[in-house]
């Protein structure tokens, strides 16, 4: 079993033991993403990145991870395939002769 399937497994018996799971349907999930990555920007709104506290950036880092593995197991995906399969993708729409050290999106480079 893999580090990302373990994860997994750990958070449906947390959520299974609070009985959340009726709660937990991909729309609500995806929104429940949606405001953990805006509460991550909250941090860093009017602060420098060395005046931010890491401890909320690991917090929600791990809020947001929990949601998307959440999400992912209701579509029952494979993290680690489908974000392989978007290197791939991503490799196409940025080559390295064009998109190296450009922060330009790939429709124009």
């Amino acid at each position: 079993m893999s580090e990302i399937s373990e994860l997994t497994e750990k958070i449906k018996a947390f959520n299974k033991e609070r009985d959340w799971d009726q709660f937990h349907n991909p729309k609500d999930l995806a929104i429940a993403l949606n405001i953990e990555t805006s509460e991550l920007l909250e941090i860093y709104l009017w602060n420098r990145n060395e005046d931010v506290n890491i401890n909320k950036v690991k917090e929600e880092l791990a809020d947001i991870f929990t949601y998307a593995l959440n999400l992912a197991d209701k579509y029952n995906l494979n993290v680690r395939e489908i974000i392989e399969d978007k290197l791939k993708i991503n490799a196409l729409k940025y080559p390295i002769n064009k998109a190296k050290g450009s922060s330009k999106k790939y429709n124009n480079l």
